[in-house]
């Protein structure tokens, strides 16, 4: 496998690149991807097999169950993030090994049951958050350590549109490489 095909599995829809400009309309789609996410994941994972929840699509990737586990684990993430950046100064958020959290018994269970519904609340919260920023909290934001950088909500918005997205994709391209 070439490292543009291995590339263009680890990041079917590209990398998330932030717009010069972002207008009020791009945060509404945004927004709206956010909200729909669980209800675009859910009918794709919903009647699954075992080995199919098992399924690794790409190399060193992870199964389908531990993309569904993931998505609830990064956009429970998410939502703290928003929240310590509309209430504190400037906040320095806490990562996380993403890739050991994956390997851990709730991102192994082969029931999406409870990730799934944590994604439901979830982004119902978060599409609640986000709809609701004004201008001035838009521009509010937060230390990523791991990254070295601030980042404005406005553009974090946009960043987990794209995270839902990303993996929406990597689902969908995964069932169709698999039959």
């Amino acid at each position: 496998m070439t490292d543009k095909e291995i590339y263009n599995l680890k990041f079917p829809i590209g990398e998330f690149t932030k717009p010069a400009e972002i207008t009020k309309e791009i945060i509404a789609t945004w927004i709206e991807d956010v909200a729909k996410f669980p209800e675009r994941i859910e009918p794709l994972v919903n009647n699954l097999t075992i080995k199919e929840l098992n399924y690794r699509y790409r190399p060193n990737g992870w199964t389908l169950k531990q993309v569904v586990h993931h998505c609830a684990d990064s956009h429970m993430n998410s939502l703290i993030r928003f929240k310590l950046a509309l209430t504190e100064e400037l906040p320095t958020i806490r990562p996380y090994f993403e890739d050991r959290w994956a390997e851990l018994p709730d991102s192994l269970d082969d029931d999406l049951t409870d990730s799934l519904q944590l994604l439901k609340g979830l982004h119902a919260k978060l599409a609640t958050v986000m709809t609701n920023l004004t201008a001035a909290d838009l521009k509010k934001q937060y230390v990523h350590p791991e990254h070295g950088k601030k980042f404005c909500l406005e553009e974090v918005v946009g960043t987990y549109a794209w995270h839902s997205n990303h993996h929406l994709q990597h689902l969908k391209n995964a069932l169709a490489y698999q039959y």
